[in-house]
């Protein structure tokens, strides 16, 4: 086969596609959308001072000193911020400015496929990968001298990753090496094992018909492609078997996945999701965590990220995720109306917010308040429908109004808060009602738009090599531990 120029690479195959008609229905969406229409703040009895006042005095109320066990294994809330950073990225809202989310770039594909992972592919996303004069042309970087298990870096300390979101804490940075060390065993294995071989590519072709892989994949990422669909479907089915379930309640993700009333209408990525729902996962965080075997709890922010990983910060990844024959993992925390204390002061905040639409200042320890900072948010920023909106569209059942709004005169709840409201008093510690239906909806919305994700693969199991734990998350961790040691010529995978 001649080579191809970079720039015409797979023309042939775009131009088939165009003339027959076969390119996408419509293009991916690119911004943030809305499920209901914009609820403004509307003040009669009451100015935004004590709107504000108000919100305020019920942040106050969520305040948990103490660690609480919930279901769900305690990666389970790194997971999700994982998740949430491969599906969106808002680098364009502030807190304090009113916005149009349809204005909003959502920097993130709108899809699981793990482009904080592998970006756009070894040829459009070539920092990520090795040298190929190494062989690793498609191998992902890893590692430093200093710690071989930290992320790759550049000579500023900079993680070279997909997305630098998830080098913002010890935990997530080694959910997002796990994911860049499976890659490296498998692609290694492929050539050392025809078992594991045979098993990747059948997994990988499942459901694509030959002669699309042959017109879609170049021959000379033939194992790289069939490396990253495979993980990509792993985790797929991960996110909707065992992430979601821990923390929203099954009935609610067996209504929306085939559910032809509401998802295939609602946008890619709603604000209602991305600035509320989703963003239970600050209510599943401890204040608390023991990195390793046997080691002292450490406090959330003692576990700060974005520089290079020391090797005493790495941690047991069965600290977080269950393994057959193990201790039990550590927990998250339950889905309630209850943060841990440390989200109450976030040290990174340094200067007051300035709501400049209605010439109101936070002070600087309201500022740091993530509390009062997700619900001013929400009713400031996003403007969004209120929880009981959301709960009446779903045809859920309703929530009190909590006493720190309605001695106020406040008759509506923000749907962050409401959604946490609902996990506690219908939902047992997980979502339900209208946060647990916005949350499926938009999961099952993702997967469903994807024509090669795994919900389209009916009866996919996960690979044997993943067996035998509670979890195939937990069965990741420990093939990636077993096999550590399988990848070829590490050291040149390693930068910083």
């Amino acid at each position: 086969m001649t080579a191809t120029a970079h720039g015409l690479t797979r023309f042939d195959q775009l131009m088939k596609a165009c003339l027959r008609g076969q390119g996408p229905a419509r293009p991916a969406p690119q911004v943030l959308g809305r499920m209901f229409p914009a609820n403004p703040v509307e003040v009669a009895n009451i100015d935004h001072a004590g709107v504000i006042d108000a919100l305020d005095e019920l942040a106050g109320t969520m305040l948990a000193d103490t660690n609480a066990d919930g279901p769900a294994d305690a990666g389970m809330t790194f997971l999700g911020q994982f998740v949430d950073h491969d599906v969106t990225l808002d680098a364009t809202s502030a807190l304090g400015t009113r916005i149009d989310p349809a204005t909003i770039a959502n920097v993130r594909t709108p899809g699981l496929d793990l482009d904080c992972v592998y970006g756009a592919g070894p040829e459009a996303s070539g920092l990520l990968y090795g040298d190929a004069a190494h062989g690793q042309d498609h191998f992902l970087l890893f590692g430093r001298d200093d710690n071989h298990d930290d992320l790759a870096r550049t000579c500023a300390g900079k993680a070279l990753i997909g997305d630098h979101r998830n080098d913002e804490n010890i935990v997530v940075s080694q959910v997002q090496g796990l994911f860049i060390k499976l890659h490296n065993i498998l692609m290694s294995k492929l050539s050392d094992s025809a078992d594991v071989a045979a098993d990747v590519c059948d997994c990988a072709r499942h459901g694509i018909a030959a002669h699309v892989w042959h017109d879609h994949v170049k021959p000379q990422l033939t194992s790289f492609e069939e490396v990253r669909r495979f993980i990509r479907l792993h985790y797929q089915w991960i996110v909707w078997n065992e992430l979601l379930p821990a923390f929203v309640q099954p009935h609610c993700l067996q209504a929306a996945i085939w559910d032809d009333r509401i998802a295939p209408h609602a946008p890619a990525m709603p604000v209602e999701f991305s600035g509320a729902c989703y963003r239970f996962g600050h209510a599943t965080t401890q204040a608390t965590y023991q990195m390793t075997a046997g080691g002292a709890p450490r406090g959330l922010f003692d576990m700060r990220g974005f520089g290079p990983r020391p090797i005493a910060a790495n941690l047991d990844m069965d600290r977080f995720f269950s393994l057959a024959g193990g201790s039990p993992a550590q927990r998250a925390r339950p889905v309630a109306p209850k943060l841990g204390q440390p989200l109450f002061a976030l040290p990174f905040v340094e200067n007051p917010v300035h709501l400049a639409d209605i010439d109101e200042d936070l002070s600087l320890e309201r500022s740091a308040n993530l509390a009062l900072r997700n619900m001013v948010r929400d009713r400031y920023t996003y403007q969004l429908a209120s929880g009981q909106s959301v709960a009446a569209a779903f045809g859920a059942d309703p929530v009190d109004v909590p006493d720190a709004l309605r001695s106020r005169g406040i008759t509506k709840t923000p749907l962050w808060f409401y959604a946490l409201q609902e996990a506690e008093t219908h939902g047992g510690g997980r979502l339900t009602g209208a946060g647990g239906a916005v949350v499926a909806t938009v999961f099952a919305n993702l997967l469903r738009r994807d024509p090669n994700s795994v919900v389209h693969l009916p009866g996919f199991t996960p690979w044997s090599g993943f067996g035998g734990h509670p979890t195939c998350m937990g069965g990741i961790v420990a093939y990636v531990r077993a096999n550590a040691g399988h990848v070829r010529d590490p050291e040149h995978l390693r930068c910083g």
